[in-house]
């Protein structure tokens, strides 16, 4: 006993805090998991003879365990080191979350000797110890080591050294983890802002798409996450709502943008037109057909064709369009030559396709052929937050257009806000175009916004019965004068609101007030829209 030598009290404890400092200097030297946890591992072999360490790690997967990094193993032991949960050791350690030290690895039969062969260590007796990494009470990894049994350093100082060093190595597994979850956030967050920016009002406004409400910004999503893609698109929604403008946009975010975008009215075309419109006809097919005329189809070769109110296709032209969607070729009126095309469709409608097919009016076959994709634009009257964008937007190209200098007051805009608009945006633009050009001076008031919208009611029977229908109130225009505000009106305010749903423009139309007057009296009777 007197024999073995011992080593100086002070020796230990500075090799002990000159590793514990080296580690803890490499957290703030680099965001290198490998590089800092291997560093970590150098460390215990160069000054405590801690050697052959590696860090064990689940696979993503989570069935199996793998050594992730090393220090004094070579790239081909590294890969062998591979265990399944509970497998030896490390297996075990993982398991149980207990530290296990093997005194000779030599007489204990659940050491597999995997990543590292016998003949490769020294010829002494060697120890093995594992411990586990630890996060929130649960062991996410193991720490191993060799240790030569017969050494001057005390079991117990090691064993503590190594605690510190899986504690370490736990704070950089966290660290790296926070790291890669926030750079994923930011990433994702980083690639909305970068759409919201290039798909906005910016880069859709050259389009004549203008806004930034909820339900048109999902439909501009859609239709940037199918445009790069061959998926046939199928729009739906009002007259008016601008379902060319979106085809167009689709096609120009389309790899096909440098290629034709062809439009073709399926409402205007007389019936026994159709076939030779879209699939074109060679010289003498029919009386008057004094030479050959490719169709739309072969028109629209490697872009996009549009195929507006196909809800007005006849039976017989639906069965025909459905052979050439599954064909992808087209044969002209009075030849036999099947033409292939290449062409992306496109299609829209303002019909209930699925009450046409249940009426025999439309092929179940084409639906779904044509429904892969469907895209429902807003109505304008879901969106009235922006009706103050469209104003804008054409006003400016109306004063471009006829060389005006027209803006409008604000009385005037809130009453454009509060109206239904049968017509969506077609009309809007309509009755702009009509009151830039009659507007007696450069501002655009609400007396002449009441007259023209009084006079596009009474021209159109159709918008006067939906007006009606989506705005039970008093006319826009009928606004009624000023009032001070009393407290009887509370009940009045409380229950439109309520029947409104918390819609202030609807609520301040049924009681034939102005927002204005309205939000003055919510704020002078204190009153709180219900959401």
């Amino acid at each position: 006993m007197n024999d073995i030598p011992r080593v100086p009290q002070e020796s230990l404890v500075d090799e002990e805090f000159l590793v514990i400092r080296e580690a803890i200097a490499l957290l703030g030297k680099s965001m290198d998991e490998g590089y800092v946890v291997r560093e970590i591992l150098h460390l215990l072999s160069e000054f405590l003879g801690l050697n052959r360490g590696r860090v064990i790690l689940p696979d993503p997967a989570g069935d199996e365990l793998h050594i992730a990094y090393a220090y004094g193993l070579t790239q081909q032991e590294i890969k062998r080191g591979r265990y399944r949960p509970g497998e030896g050791i490390s297996g075990r350690v993982m398991e149980s979350g207990e530290m296990v030290i093997i005194q000779d690895i030599d007489s204990e039969p659940e050491f597999l000797f995997r990543a590292v062969d016998r003949d490769r260590l020294p010829g002494e007796t060697v120890s093995f110890i594992a411990l586990p990494i630890q996060q929130g009470g649960h062991a996410i990894g193991v720490l191993g080591v060799h240790r030569l049994r017969d050494r001057t350093r005390p079991l117990a100082r090691d064993q503590q050294m190594l605690k510190i060093a899986a504690t370490l190595i736990a704070h950089v597994l966290l660290i790296t983890q926070f790291v890669q979850e926030r750079t994923a956030r930011l990433e994702s967050e980083n690639r909305e802002l970068k759409w919201a920016l290039n798909k906005d009002v910016s880069t859709f406004g050259s389009f004549g798409i203008v806004g930034e409400s909820l339900q048109l910004r999902r439909a501009l999503k859609q239709i940037e996450q199918v445009a790069q893609t061959e998926a046939t698109v199928l729009l739906l929604g009002e007259s008016g709502t601008g379902k060319e403008l979106f085809a167009r946009a689709l096609h120009m975010s389309s790899p096909r943008r440098d290629n034709p975008f062809v439009k073709v009215n399926c409402g205007a075309i007389p019936e026994n037109l159709f076939e030779s419109e879209l699939f074109g006809y060679e010289k003498g097919a029919f009386t008057g057909a004094t030479g050959s005329r490719p169709g739309y189809f072969e028109q629209a070769e490697g872009g996009t064709l549009f195929l507006d109110e196909v809800g007005d296709l006849p039976l017989a032209m639906q069965v025909k369009l459905l052979r050439v969607l599954q064909e992808h070729s087209i044969q002209r009126i009075g030849s036999r030559k099947e033409v292939p095309v290449n062409v992306r469709i496109v299609a829209a409608t303002n019909q209930d396709l699925q009450a046409l097919v249940s009426q025999g009016q439309f092929r179940l076959d084409l639906f779904y052929r044509l429904n892969v994709i469907p895209v429902r634009l807003p109505a304008l009257r879901e969106r009235p937050e922006d009706i103050r964008h469209l104003v804008r937007y054409y006003l400016n190209q109306l004063n471009q257009s006829y060389q005006r200098n027209v803006n409008i007051a604000h009385a005037a805009m809130e009453q454009l806000q509060q109206h239904p608009w049968p017509g969506n945006i077609r009309q809007l633009r309509n009755v702009l175009e009509r009151l830039a050009l009659l507007a007696e001076g450069n501002i655009i008031t609400d007396t002449e916004v009441a007259m023209v919208l009084q006079s596009e009611a009474a021209q159109n029977p159709e918008h006067r019965a939906m007006a009606a229908v989506h705005a039970p109130a008093p006319a826009a225009h009928h606004v009624r004068a000023y009032q001070p505000v009393r407290e009887s009106d509370r009940d009045a305010i409380e229950s439109a609101l309520r029947e409104c749903n918390g819609n202030k423009s609807r609520a301040a139309q049924m009681m034939g007030m102005t927002l204005r007057q309205f939000n003055y009296r919510l704020k002078i009777l204190g009153i709180e829209v219900p959401r």
